[in-house]
């Protein structure tokens, strides 16, 4: 499991700026106004090769009539608890702030470490205004400029420094790890206490060796797994629930401690944005997805026709990726629960299934010659064998060609849809590699 790290500060300090460089994405919206990062964005971030998760919150203010900049406020709480680094942003050029004094009076109660990072040092003159945030008591500050990069290099080495732990698996025993995520109100909590019911001694919690992760053995009518970091497992945090980006931090705990996350979705308000951000980090992590439209007890069409509209609309929502299952339940109800388990089980096996070299290449090669990769600048691209790599996190296949470098990405995506068209794949991502000959 990665480490998370948080960047927080009051508006404007360049956070979003920082978050793009680390993540070498433009994923974060960068302006001149303050306030422009409301909702947390997520990212993964590769040091020393150590790769951490980093988390954009929006700024701190406190005191404000503004009700957004109140919801900003509590999200950047969530990131404090949740985090296991904590990097807190000031800007140089506006000196300490009576701002930057409150937030450094709550970080300084954080049981995690706090790197104080000065942005926007342009030039060698401004390190010298460095030591005025001394003061604000969070040890030595680094001096970076995140639209240049400089400073950048070293303000990473310390955040890596201060890891406590390294990416394992905490659990040894081969069985499934199964999340249940979704945005807040989804459902999560009443379909976590229908899976595990009041016959409370079939189920065994195992603390992790992280401070939130808890795992929670599940081994009745015929399934055994553990379920992970979920919102009903976990004890409730003193922030508002029905924050919307609530649902992300928690999520990301939950997914990467994963091997199949069940995406719970509301149904009676359909797939929503925040269903879909979740749904991107779990296709980031590459973990097994089942998809699980819940309160359906409550809606008044179930026809063929409304679960067949739904269905489209959601995978239209969710391309490229649309190779998993859909199940209509009730938490509440326990309508097609067991169905859920069922798939999240078959998903996990999924996951582990190989094809033989022989198998895959009598299958694919007539494929791929009756359907060969376009030709480009007139040169004709030849794939003449294909194997699955053993021992892989995801199942992951490699096509031998003599010109690798001109397979593009649809021709990719064309081999995945054959492969998944003829072996059972579902819920699981597929990685397709194009190698020389």
């Amino acid at each position: 499991m990665a480490n998370l790290v948080a960047i927080v500060g009051r508006p404007n300090v360049g956070k979003s700026t920082l978050f793009n460089r680390l993540t070498q994405t433009r994923h974060a919206i960068v302006s001149e106004h303050a306030g422009t990062t409301r909702d947390r964005q997520y990212g993964k971030c590769e040091w020393r090769n150590k790769e951490f998760s980093v988390v954009d919150t929006g700024g701190w203010v406190v005191n404000s009539d503004d009700i957004f900049e109140e919801e900003i406020r509590k999200q950047v709480l969530i990131a404090i608890e949740e985090s296991d680094v904590i990097l807190f942003m000031v800007d140089i050029k506006t000196g300490v702030t009576d701002l930057d004094m409150q937030v450094a009076q709550i970080l300084r109660g954080a049981k995690m470490p706090v790197v104080l990072c000065c942005n926007k040092v342009d030039s060698n003159e401004l390190n010298y205004y460095s030591a005025e945030f001394y003061k604000l008591g969070l040890g030595d500050p680094m001096c970076i400029s995140a639209s240049t990069g400089s400073g950048t290099g070293d303000l990473l080495d310390v955040i890596v420094s201060k890891f406590t732990r390294e990416m394992s698996d905490i659990i040894e025993e081969d069985i499934p790890r199964i999340a249940v995520v979704g945005r807040p109100n989804a459902g999560k909590s009443s379909l976590i206490n229908s899976f595990l019911g009041d016959d409370r001694n079939v189920v065994t919690d195992i603390a992790g060796t992280t401070r939130d992760s808890i795992y929670t053995k599940y081994d009745k009518f015929g399934f055994d797994f553990y379920l992970v970091d979920t919102a009903g497992i976990r004890k409730k945090n003193k922030v508002d629930e029905d924050l919307e980006y609530y649902s992300v931090m928690r999520s990301i705990r939950a997914i990467e401690n994963s091997d199949v996350c069940i995406l719970l979705i509301d149904g009676t308000r359909g797939i929503e944005s925040q269903d879909i951000n979740i749904f991107q980090i779990i296709q980031k992590n590459q973990k097994g997805l089942v998809l699980v439209v819940n309160k359906w007890d409550i809606i008044a069409d179930k026809s063929k026709e409304a679960v067949a509209y739904f269905e489209k609309t959601i995978r239209e929502r969710l391309a490229p990726f649309t190779d998993f299952k859909i199940i209509f339940a009730s938490a509440v109800t326990k309508q097609h629960i067991y169905k859920v388990l069922e798939e999240a089980k078959n998903t996990y096996k999924s996951r582990v299934n190989r094809v033989s070299t022989h198998q895959l290449n009598e299958v694919m090669l007539p494929i791929i010659e009756a359907t060969p990769p376009p030709s480009i600048k007139g040169k004709y691209i030849k794939i003449k064998y294909c194997m699955q790599l053993p021992a892989t996190y995801v199942p992951s296949f490699v096509f031998y060609a003599n010109l690798p470098q001109y397979v593009k990405e649809p021709y990719k995506r064309f081999l995945e849809n054959q492969i998944r068209e003829h072996w059972k794949f579902t819920g699981t991502p597929i990685n397709v590699f194009i190698r020389q000959k």
